[in-house]
């Protein structure tokens, strides 16, 4: 029941935020991906932008997380060298579309914590902005999939501990 309850009040959540302006922010992650998506360069942009359109459009009951937390790959030459670019794409976004959303996300938090029926809405504000800068190498998971990575990224921290 109150599984149930908590899926209501996302939906709910994702409703009024889509309304009240998450459709104008995800149309900045869109715009962002097609301009980049002209360009070859641009392409790890493109497909960054997309995962936090979906994210800016309905925030609630989702997370982000860093790629390589959820294919668990190590250091290699192929992941070094995508690391660099991705480095390099997210700068390029920052300077870019990036401030615009992160100063888009700052004002609408700020403004919907002056009430408390807005706390939630500005948490999720605040979130977007964190991401606004570096979303190259991110991915949109829910709540339930971040929860369950987390703790096995625990369990793993903790064996290294208890192997020393």
């Amino acid at each position: 029941m109150i599984e149930f309850l908590g899926l209501r009040m996302r939906f709910a959540g994702n409703v009024i935020w889509f309304v009240l302006g998450g459709w104008y922010t995800s149309l900045i992650w869109v715009v962002g991906a097609f301009l980049f998506a002209i360009s070859i360069i641009g392409l790890p942009l493109t497909r960054a932008a997309i995962e936090m359109a979906k994210m800016s459009a309905w925030p609630f009951g989702k997370e982000v997380v860093h790629i390589r937390d959820l294919d668990r790959k190590s250091a290699s030459a192929r992941t070094v060298a995508t690391g660099g670019i991705g480095f390099v794409a997210n700068v390029v976004w920052a300077c870019t579309f990036g401030i615009l959303l992160f100063i888009a996300y700052l004002v609408a938090g700020i403004l919907c914590c002056l009430t408390i029926i807005g706390i939630p809405f500005g948490l999720q504000s605040f979130k977007l902005a964190g991401i606004s800068f570096w979303p190259v190498g991110r991915r949109v998971v829910t709540l339930e999939t971040a929860k369950l990575l987390r703790a096995e990224l625990a369990a793993d921290t903790l064996e290294k501990y208890r192997k020393k």
